[in-house]
């Protein structure tokens, strides 16, 4: 059974960082893509970032190029997303997921596994 539990969310003030972290278990975590999300309040879930199996392709939402880079680490079996200079809009929900099939490089909308959240409240 695979699961992702994401860690490290919290309260920041604006201009602030903060660094998730997703563990996943149940799987050969080198092998997959992992994406991040988020959901704001009344807001449908998007897409943030995500990183190949292979660690050699990212992608980046256009809100937070240039401030959040995501990584991973595969002996420890961990993606991260490192957020800086942090707004009020990044609030949100934030998640990890990966997919059920393989993918060089995975369309949001593959993504099927998911973590429970970790919450980010930026305030101004």
């Amino acid at each position: 059974q695979v699961q992702l539990v994401e860690s490290g969310g919290g309260l920041v003030q604006a201009g602030g960082s903060l660094r998730l972290s997703c563990a996943v278990s149940g799987r050969t975590f080198s092998n997959y893509a992992m994406g991040w999300f988020r959901q704001a309040p009344g807001k449908e879930r998007e897409f943030v970032a995500a990183i190949s199996w292979s660690d050699t392709i990212t992608d980046y939402a256009d809100s937070v190029k240039g401030r959040f880079t995501v990584s991973r680490d595969n002996a420890k079996n961990t993606v991260y997303l490192q957020m800086n200079s942090l707004k009020p809009e990044d609030t949100a929900v934030y998640y990890c997921a990966t997919t059920s099939r393989w993918y060089q490089f995975p369309p949001s909308r593959r993504y099927d596994y998911w973590g429970q959240g970790t919450q980010v409240t930026v305030s101004s």
